[in-house]
């Protein structure tokens, strides 16, 4: 891995202005191949039922991604809305209802004027086996047969994502994709395969995973190294391609902001792409309390090999404790669309 870097990762130092796009074209195709979706649905998602939820309509749909697969999603439509909607993909164990409840993402986009869509993840919610929440087993299968649990996660997504776009009460161009932790891997996934949609919120800190597998590897007592990701993040070939930095990068022109922080090394590159897409004011990153002031924070070209997961959350500016839905940005973020997300 140390002697194979990734094939594109971005490069400031030889990018310019006229090849961005086509190394966007090339980062666009790597995913596609990477992550297997299939040519189509199964069938169309359709309205199972709809309900008055402390005033506002709450609707329930089913889609069907694939022959004998059923997912259902949740649609939030406010009192009032300028057609910007919101897809919200949860974290690792959380559930559509509790992103749809008072204070979850999707109940906070749709205070705002925005309507949410809020789906499961694979493996969790009303998509887990026999009331387990486990994504070893999935996963397992899923890598078994080629495929990969992102792979999975991102074409239920899309197909959602897709009925987004007919709903008339949405403005197809005016849609958002925001991801919680482990949901922010989707939401990479369909930033590069769909050029339409117009915004992203990354809740989540952002690193280079491939940096994670190298240098994270301090043994325990036992001898043993540890590895930084469990079985739900591992897509074979991907990180012979691109880590999440070049990913996000790849989303310049459009809208992106990262709310928890991370290596001030990373945004410094990331902004350098929206620079060259000629939208430097497009990305936005914002780093945990703890590390908001620029003088409590660790800046590092590399981290040191050798370190344990305590270690290099330190070093990243990352404070776990405090993970979760960052409102107050969003919320401001969202007021620079116009009133109501506009």
């Amino acid at each position: 891995m140390r002697n194979h870097p990734p094939r594109l990762t971005f490069k400031s130092e030889t990018m310019t202005a006229d090849s961005f796009p086509k190394w966007q074209a090339e980062m666009s195709k790597a995913m596609a191949a990477l992550m297997k979706h299939p040519e189509k649905q199964a069938a169309a998602p359709v309205l199972e039922s709809s309900e008055k939820k402390d005033g506002y309509p709450l609707e329930r749909w089913l889609s069907y991604p694939l022959e004998g697969s059923v997912v259902p999603f949740i649609v939030m439509v406010p009192d009032s809305t300028s057609g910007m909607a919101a897809l919200c993909i949860p974290g690792f164990g959380q559930t559509k209802e509790l992103l749809a409840s008072e204070r979850g993402m999707g109940h906070e986009f749709m205070k705002r004027g925005v309507i949410a869509v809020v789906v499961d993840n694979p493996s969790c919610g009303e998509l887990n086996d026999n009331g387990v929440n486990d994504y070893v087993i999935s996963s397992r299968f899923l890598l078994e047969m080629g495929w990969s649990w992102l792979g999975l996660a991102s074409w239920q997504d899309r197909v959602i994502l897709d009925w987004m776009k007919t709903d008339k009460r949405i403005d197809p161009e005016n849609i958002i994709v925001s991801g919680f932790s482990l949901g922010t891997e989707p939401l990479m996934v369909l930033g590069l395969l769909d050029p339409s949609i117009k915004a992203f919120v990354y809740n989540d800190f952002l690193c280079r995973t491939r940096e994670r597998a190298l240098t994270m590897n301090k043994p325990d007592k036992n001898g043993y190294r540890p590895f930084p990701n469990n079985i739900e993040h591992l897509i074979p070939g991907f990180l012979a391609e691109f880590d999440f930095p070049d990913i996000v990068a790849a989303l310049a022109p459009r809208k992106v902001i990262c709310t928890e922080g991370g290596m001030d090394r990373d945004f410094r590159i990331i902004g350098e792409a929206f620079t060259l897409a000629g939208a430097p004011e497009a990305f936005e990153a914002y780093h945990y309390p703890k590390y908001s002031d620029p003088k409590d924070r660790v800046y590092l070209d590399e981290m040191p090999n050798g370190i344990d997961r305590d270690e290099f959350f330190r070093l990243a500016n990352v404070d776990p404790p405090s993970h979760g839905f960052k409102v107050g940005l969003v919320d401001k973020w969202l007021k620079a669309f116009g009133e109501q997300g506009k």
